[in-house]
């Protein structure tokens, strides 16, 4: 029989799906439209970043396969959305969008692999030094909810804060933090428990602010600030 972290496991990689699947229609706009307008390219290359490193940690460390199926399929969903930005982008950011696309999606992955692979002969310790890589990584973009939450509080707009990214977060968080302490994996632990956290605190929010009465709001910010949130979702997943 399985172990009770396997079902755990298994419901993360669900929601993380959805959270993975969750910019499609926005993506289906940028088609429609043939252009990105005012959404912005970092969220989703830094979540191929993200996907990419925990994929390679899950392969390289034991029992943690769920790990790396999830983001496996990660991966594919945001290198799709990537290509899709440099198809779309407008002329003038295509160039600095193809240059933070080689340094975050090619050559930091890259160098962080081969250095940790080069470094450390022990499996366990490379398993650990790119635990401490994915861990930090990811600590460092869940501030990115911070500036979304700052803006939630002075328009008293959740335009600004989607409710179901803010559930997922707060959903996804939440599972793997479990599925973390029940395999005794601090750096899933770590940065997951601050993302329910997070998550926690903007579902308290859109409490809050869900009847209040906006601020004045132009179509342009609300389209800069909905992507805003969108980045939030960058470091959700295990």
């Amino acid at each position: 029989m399985a172990e009770p972290s396997f079902y755990i496991g298994v419901i993360g990689n669900v929601i993380s799906l959805l959270v993975f699947l969750s910019p499609v229609e926005t993506f289906w706009k940028i088609v429609k439209r043939k252009s990105t307008e005012e959404y912005k390219s970092l969220p989703y290359i830094c979540t191929l970043l993200g996907s990419t490193l925990w994929t390679y940690y899950g392969i390289v460390t034991p029992g943690e396969y769920l790990v790396s199926t999830v983001n496996g399929f990660g991966s594919l969903v945001e290198i799709i959305y990537v290509l899709l930005f440099l198809i779309y982008v407008p002329r003038h950011l295509k160039l600095n969008t193809i240059v933070v696309v080689a340094l975050l999606n090619v050559f930091f992955p890259v160098v962080a692999i081969a250095a940790t692979r080069s470094a450390f002969q022990d499996e366990k310790m490379r398993s650990q030094s790119m635990g401490f890589i994915c861990a930090g990584l990811n600590i460092v973009m869940y501030g990115s909810p911070l500036s979304a939450m700052k803006t939630v509080v002075t328009t008293k707009s959740v335009k600004y804060m989607p409710f179901w990214l803010s559930f997922f977060l707060f959903l996804n968080g939440a599972i793997w933090a479990v599925y973390a302490s029940l395999q005794h994996d601090v750096f899933l632990l770590v940065p997951n428990g601050v993302g329910f956290v997070f998550g926690t605190i903007q579902l308290i929010l859109y409490g809050i602010y869900r009847n209040a009465k906006p601020a004045g709001l132009s179509s342009s910010k609300i389209a800069a600030d909905e992507e805003e949130g969108l980045t939030a979702r960058a470091p959700l997943l295990s």
